[in-house]
């Protein structure tokens, strides 16, 4: 198990390299501000995309990812 710091480190970097630094911080500031759920949110994603279409996004995100050097 990491610690909260290496979390947040390693979220940081991963927000900016995809990203940027100029929307991750926009990413950062929304998330801040708005009240944010992460389990009602991701039970709406159950409701609205069935997990083999989740898990299909998931893969082709990676690849896509994966041949840019990300």
């Amino acid at each position: 198990m990491i610690t909260d710091t290496e979390i947040k480190s390693k979220g940081l970097r991963i927000l900016t390299r995809s990203l940027g630094n100029v929307e991750a911080e926009r990413f950062m500031a929304l998330i801040q501000r708005e009240p944010f759920d992460y389990t009602k949110w991701r039970q709406d994603m159950d409701e609205e995309y069935g997990l083999e279409e989740i898990s299909s996004k998931a893969m082709a995100l990676r690849s896509k990812t994966t041949e840019q050097g990300v």
